[in-house]
């Protein structure tokens, strides 16, 4: 159940949608699960649950509806997006544990900077001081996911302030620039994946600490 690291820079947030339901439509239960690390142009993307009141004002940045799960987000230049192409039925994991997994990866980054990371009750993602840094958004289709998570390492917060960040009025978004200076997104890159890799790929025993 190995999971293949496909590292794509840069990509234009409609067409990588595109490829990703193509990729979750056409895959069978011989395809390699696949881990996706990108960036994407500016962009509002609204959830299944999403509702468009949280859109405060978009400016000139588009504002695309989307199947993942979760209200609205920002993404842009400096945040890392991880796209999660796994096959569930071959794991051990529910969806609800694949989410908590996925935020124990977060949290352990974070930790690799010294930053004290944590969840938030009833409010997916992870968090530095109330403040949220990663965001999670995840779909289910034919027993596989897509989607995933966006973790802010050194980009521009402001165009957060056009929204309510997951349908969360007042919600400060933050960064891992802010706690900790000289960091990279490649870096973040790397040590992000070696622990996604770490908790999806490990045993029942290891995932049995994760809430």
């Amino acid at each position: 159940m190995t999971i293949q690291i496909k590292d794509l820079g840069m990509q234009d947030y409609i067409e990588t949608y595109a490829a990703m339901c193509e990729f979750n439509q056409q895959r069978d239960c011989h395809t390699e699960d696949q881990i996706w690390l990108l960036e994407h142009p500016p962009v509002y993307t609204l959830g299944l649950a999403g509702k468009k009141e949280h859109v405060l004002n978009a400016d000139n940045i588009p504002v695309i509806e989307t199947d993942r799960g979760g209200q609205v987000t920002y993404h842009g230049p400096g945040q890392l997006i991880a796209y999660l192409m796994l096959d569930l039925s071959r794991r051990r994991y529910s969806i609800k544990k694949l989410v908590s997994l996925i935020e124990a990866s977060v949290i352990d980054c974070l930790h690799d900077y010294a930053i004290v990371a944590e969840r938030l009750p009833g409010a997916p993602g992870v968090y530095v001081d109330g403040e949220k840094i990663a965001a999670l958004g995840v779909r289910v289709r034919k027993g596989c996911t897509y989607h995933g998570l966006a973790l802010n390492i050194d980009m521009d917060l402001m165009p957060f302030k056009g929204i309510n960040p997951c349908g969360i009025k007042d919600m400060i978004c933050t960064q891992i620039i802010q706690h900790k200076k000289d960091i990279t997104l490649d870096q973040v890159k790397i040590k992000l994946s070696n622990h996604l890799i770490k908790y999806l790929d490990e045993t029942t025993d290891v995932f049995s600490d994760v809430a």
